[in-house]
């Protein structure tokens, strides 16, 4: 049954209302006015309607549209006497069935429209995409919506609605969203959007083509012709009134007093030519302009004086560091040769050695020595072969590389230049910067090295370049072969007591503001720091204990006022640094069965690595622990392999491996550890504990293993030796193939640890074990950890 009511009417100009809008609109004309305020006073309702004729002042009944939307009057400001801003709801849409009034208001009577229904359907679903693909498009051409507006078309699931909706908040003329407000029936509604939307869209592509047309059409000489003058204009203003030819016949200039190679003045100046007929303040002016800037910085002709004093050389090295014998007399020997020809020798050399051994240091003393200008470079982590090379300039935010950037900061042609941790070098999908110091450090095409930025060739003959690293494995083969590599090992007991007792007590005094006469170290103290609170190859650790200690007194110092001298004893650490941190790896007390002293190289020096082997009773598993690599583990089974093709000679059951479970574990599980040198180490323990013959206790073995008992030579032997001799081995089976690397362990060593070098394992079980196993045991004797009344004792065993 169709309801009608008698409702104020408000007509509107150039805006259709929708049902579900909310909107707030000013109210000017005192009809509008009056029934805004009848509305108010009875029940709030008011039918809002488009009225045809935008100009007419006075609408009439048939100025109106029949169809509107009959909506709630949220609130009523009165903004002057000539107006109110009207807040509204609209509620559902409506329709004039006849006029009652005119003056002094409209009044009317209104049938509510019935609510028209839809049944869901693959249809309706269709309509839906297709409006949000022609709203995509929509979008794309009008950039003036709302982002709430998407979302709520996107959230809107119902035919009617949505085209409700999207009429009311997309930019179309007042008449075709009456179109669209005067369907009733949901589905008819929203395919009329659709046409709607389609027209809208072409008439905004055809709106695009003619601005796209119209932009193209402006002539570009005479736009740079005004921004030109503009740019003269406010220059002149801000009193800039700097000539660009001007500052590129200074330039000019500069470049013709430098007296560079042809090529390089003649690139230079063709670049000043360039600048003179750039605009000022232009970015191309100004990235040709840092170009220029950056190769006139460079020390093209610029050469340090170099000192070929060797005695002055001697005494300083001397003065910064105690020790590194071989590498003082390597540069020792390059100052001498450079004093008898003065042709550049051309030599890299590469400092490889465990942190801490005081490569860095000693790169800035040889700087000293040479009077060079030093220059470090890092290199640590470095991926991008353009942080060697430098960016082309056709990049944004293009520089040189770091070798021309060192130049430019040493001042002169021939620094000494350091690149630290060339073993840590990156390599990615940028580059791989290894290879670009190929050219770098290679005597032969250094001479005219080109920087990507600079794109001129640079003589880097004169550069005396020294690079650093922590394990040399890790340099590039090309790389390596180019280079002089001297090997720093790890520094003994009498070293580091002479390093802190010369140079890093001194320091850290220094350091702290405390004076000598405050603080004292005895011998006794520091050889316990060394043994006791560090375990390192090079000192940094120490230097870091004692700058412990040195805080620790300073506090001293100023909190007590009878503070006079502190001297540090080896009784007085633990107060000072703590329990004692480390003790020695060797088992102290008998000799052990199924232990072994291992060697091993780590890239912090030697360390003793432990092998101890347990055998129990089973059905022939080996079970590896210890974080051990695959190399590691290969080794493991070619040593009992060996052992088993000698199983009768050594006094073993052939038949152990079926009868007994073998766990080999290296302790401290968490390090990992691979490498083959441990071979004749694990044959070793696994002898000792099939044959329960207990292993010395003073002797630390290494060396390669193969299935036939051959011990195959190892890398490493200096620093292996010295973590030996640390630990109290006193003695040190290596391979034979290794007696030349004696040369290169250290004279303490030697004097202290005897070397037995080995060809086969059968040599290693005699001096390793306790007591030579004995051959030809029955197989049906017990294995160790059987049970039986039968099991001899381990004396009886082996009579």
């Amino acid at each position: 049954m169709e309801t009608s009511m008698v409702l104020p009417i408000l007509a509107i100009r150039g805006l259709v209302f929708f049902p579900g809008m909310m909107l707030q609109f000013d109210v000017a004309r005192k009809k509008s006015i009056l029934a805004a305020s009848e509305a108010v006073e009875k029940g709030r309702l008011i039918f809002l309607v488009t009225q045809v004729n935008l100009s007419e002042n006075e609408p009439t009944g048939d100025d109106l549209y029949k169809t509107g939307v009959i909506a709630r009057v949220k609130q009523v400001i009165h903004r002057s006497e000539e107006g109110v801003k009207l807040h509204v709801e609209g509620l559902y849409r409506g329709e004039i069935l006849s006029l009652i009034q005119e003056n002094p208001y409209l009044l009317g009577e209104i049938r509510k429209s019935p609510v028209m229904t839809y049944r869901k359907s693959s249809k309706s679903e269709a309509l839906i995409r297709i409006v949000h693909e022609k709203f995509d498009q929509y979008l794309g051409l009008f950039k003036r919506v709302p982002p709430d507006v998407l979302l709520g078309v996107l959230q809107e699931k119902d035919c009617g609605r949505l085209a409700d909706y999207l009429a009311s908040n997309i930019s179309i003329d007042f008449e075709r969203k009456q179109y669209i407000l005067d369907e009733l029936r949901p589905l008819r509604r929203i395919q009329k959007l659709i046409d709607v939307l389609t027209e809208e869209i072409q008439i905004l592509q055809v709106e695009e083509e003619i601005n796209q047309k119209a932009q193209a059409q402006i002539d570009e000489n005479q736009r740079e012709y005004f921004l030109k003058e503009q740019l003269r204009a406010i220059s002149s203003e801000l009193g800039e009134d700097d000539n660009p030819q001007q500052e590129a016949e200074e330039l000019r200039e500069k470049i013709q007093e430098m007296k560079l190679p042809q090529l390089c003045e003649e690139k230079l100046l063709k670049e000043c030519d360039k600048l003179c007929r750039m605009p000022y303040g232009s970015h191309e002016a100004s990235v040709l302009r840092m170009y220029v800037d950056t190769c006139l910085e460079l020390p093209w002709n610029i050469s340090g004086k170099e000192r070929l004093d060797l005695k002055r050389a001697q005494r300083i090295l001397d003065r910064d560091h105690y020790g590194l014998e071989k590498v003082k007399e390597r540069f020792l020997e390059i100052l001498a040769v450079k004093s008898l020809s003065r042709k550049n020798s051309g030599q890299i050399i590469c400092l490889v050695g465990p942190p801490g051994v005081g490569k860095t240091s000693i790169a800035r003393s040889i700087a000293e020595a040479t009077g060079r200008k030093y220059v470090r470079v890092s290199l640590g982590g470095v991926s991008d072969e353009a942080e060697i090379m430098g960016h082309r300039r056709t990049y944004v935010g293009s520089m040189p590389g770091r070798i021309i950037n060192a130049m430019k900061q040493a001042g002169t042609n021939n620094p000494l230049i350091l690149l630290d941790e060339i073993d840590k070098l990156g390599q990615n999908f940028k580059g791989d910067p290894s290879s670009a110091l190929l050219e770098v450090l290679d005597p032969e095409q250094n001479k005219e090295f080109c920087d990507h930025y600079i794109d001129m060739p640079f003589d880097l003959s004169n550069v005396l370049f020294i690079t650093t690293a922590n394990d040399a494995s890790r340099i590039p083969g090309p790389l390596y072969d180019r280079m002089d590599i001297i090997e720093l090992g790890s520094y003994t007991l009498d070293e580091k007591q002479n390093i802190a007792t010369r140079h890093l007590v001194k320091k850290q005094l220094e350091k702290h503001g405390l004076q000598p006469s405050q603080l004292k170290f005895t011998k006794a103290a520091v050889k316990e720091i060394i043994e006791g609170y560090t375990r390192e190859a090079g000192v940094r650790n120490l230097e870091r204990s004692l700058a412990a200690i040195c805080r620790k007194v300073a506090k001293m110092a100023v909190t007590q006022e009878d503070f006079q001298l502190y001297t540090v004893k080896p009784e007085n650490l633990e107060e000072l640094l703590g329990p004692r941190k480390f003790l020695r790896d060797v088992p102290q007390g008998e000799d052990v069965v199924g232990l072994v002293n291992g060697l091993a190289w780590t890239s912090v020096g030697g360390e003793l690595l432990p092998i101890e082997v347990a055998v129990m009773e089973g059905t022939g598993k080996i079970q590896l622990t210890g974080s051990l690599g695959d190399v590691m583990k290969e080794s493991a089974n070619a040593a009992i392999t060996c052992i088993r093709t000698r199983a009768n000679s050594l006094g073993i059951s052939p038949k152990f491996y079926e009868k007994c479970d073998i766990h080999i574990h290296a302790p401290e599980g968490a390090v990992p550890k691979d490498g083959p040198s441990a071979g004749i180490a694990m044959a070793t323990a696994i002898t000792s504990a099939l044959s329960e013959i207990p292993v010395r206790r003073d002797i630390a073995m290494t060396g390669e293993i193969t299935l036939q008992g051959r011990v195959l030579p190892i890398g490493g032997l200096r620093e292996k030796a010295m973590a030996a001799y640390k630990n109290g081995i006193k003695t040190i089976l290596f391979p034979a193939d290794n007696v030349p690397d004696l040369a290169e362990v250290d004279e303490v060593v030697k004097k202290n640890v005897s070397f037995v070098p080995v060809k086969r394992i059968d040599t290693v079980l005699i001096t390793a074990l306790t007591k030579a196993p004995c051959a030809d045991i029955p197989e049906d004797r017990p294995m160790p950890g059987e049970t039986g009344k039968s099991r001899p004792g381990t004396s009886e065993f082996y009579q």
